[in-house]
């Protein structure tokens, strides 16, 4: 072998452990880049922790203590025990008393409460006679899981009320009927329930990934610099970013909706304007949301780590995959502060109850607040870093 060959045996020789070696460099590099990353961290530990608290304490697949209007046209022993019974399945929670049928209906219709319970005038003197009355008992089934679970308690409990009061036996002979109406999905279809929340639920994650990525990417190019050095005020530089996704977030509404009527059959009972205006402020919400991220984050990939976290909980909290009213008290409060929460309540009472703008004003005003709230927010940063 001549000297040439050893020289190149020897600069091609691989020292040892040189693959462990380069190896355990790339994972100390690594790790040290992870440290740096306050946002992927973040995302690594808060993520499953909130994934885990929120499925153990705030999902009730069997909701309980449902708001519940009544319209008692009677002060009677048996009414009272009725609605007694009704309280101890703990399914229902009576909150409001009406005195007509109106403010029956428009309870249901806003809904301000999930059930109706009537009794009627004489009802305890004709099943005294064995005229067999009626119960009526009317049920807000936009969410059939909710509603489902509810009614389907009513029979035991009228018979443990009938036992002590009319005393006729264990089991008692049913002196008088429930009447189950089941108002808005009376099929009880889970389409009916989905295709509505599915509108807020895809516009909540496009549109606030479209505008933290928007932004994120001026900064990411060096654009954002040339951007600044126009005579632009932050105002102006956030409307501009928005607007277009305006757009691009009715378009996408109009298309599920309309696939939604034209496939799967779901109606719109209410105002097709109505539902426009308010889509267009919930659109809004979302893109002043998704700006107040861009303006936090430093990359892409923060602003879609941030944007995946708060899609999380809304998509949890909001009514949209479990019934809002059985969550506890605490899982409401954080709820009420997501703008899908409103917004579900919005297309589906729009849609399936054919309700109005009256109906709508506690959940349109929480919108506008939310947008506002997001808005202010998202240009105090932006100056903060012009400055």
């Amino acid at each position: 072998m001549s000297a040439t060959d050893t020289i190149q045996a020897g600069k091609t020789r691989e020292p040892a452990f040189g693959f462990w070696r380069r190896s355990y460099a790339m994972l100390v590099k690594e790790f040290i880049q992870l440290r740096r990353d306050r946002v992927s961290f973040a995302m690594i530990i808060i993520i499953p922790v909130m994934q885990l608290l929120l499925f153990g304490f705030a999902i009730n697949t069997t909701p309980r203590h449902l708001p519940t209007a009544v319209l008692l046209q009677e002060d009677s022993d048996l009414g009272r025990s009725i609605l007694k019974a009704m309280e101890n399945t703990a399914y229902f929670r009576f909150t409001r008393e009406v005195h007509n049928v109106e403010q029956f209906d428009e309870l249901l219709q806003s809904g301000k409460v999930l059930f109706g319970v009537e009794i009627p005038r004489g009802f305890e003197r004709a099943v005294r006679r064995g005229d067999k009355p009626a119960l009526l008992v009317a049920a807000d089934a936009t969410d059939p899981v909710a509603a489902g679970s509810a009614l389907g308690a009513l029979g035991p409990l009228v018979q443990s009320a009938l036992a002590h009061d009319l005393h006729i036996g264990d089991p008692p002979d049913m002196p008088f009927e429930i009447r189950a109406h089941a108002r808005y999905n009376p099929a009880a279809e889970s389409r009916l329930n989905i295709v509505p929340g599915l509108v807020g639920t895809i516009l909540t994650m496009t549109m606030l990934i479209f505008t933290a990525l928007s932004v994120t990417r001026e900064i990411e190019r060096g654009t954002m610099e040339s951007l600044l050095s126009m005579p632009i005020r932050p105002v102006e530089v956030m409307f501009g970013k928005i607007i277009p996704y305006v757009m691009v977030g009715f378009i996408q509404a109009g298309l599920i909706i309309g696939i939604g009527v034209l496939l799967f059959g779901v109606p719109v009972l209410g105002s097709l304007t109505l539902l426009g205006l308010l889509t267009t402020l919930f659109i809004t919400t979302n893109l002043s949301i998704g700006y107040t991220f861009s303006t936090i984050v430093q990359n892409q990939l923060q602003a879609m780590q941030l944007s995946m976290m708060f899609f999380l909980p809304s998509i949890l909290l909001s009514g949209f995959m479990f019934p809002f009213a059985g969550m506890p008290v605490w899982a409401q409060y954080i709820g009420e502060g997501l703008p899908l929460t409103h917004f579900i309540r919005i297309v589906r009472a729009i849609m399936l109850k054919g309700a109005a703008m009256p109906n709508l004003q506690y959940d349109t005003v929480a919108l506008v607040a939310l947008m506002l709230f997001a808005m202010t927010i998202a240009v105090t940063r932006f100056r903060r870093t012009l400055d």
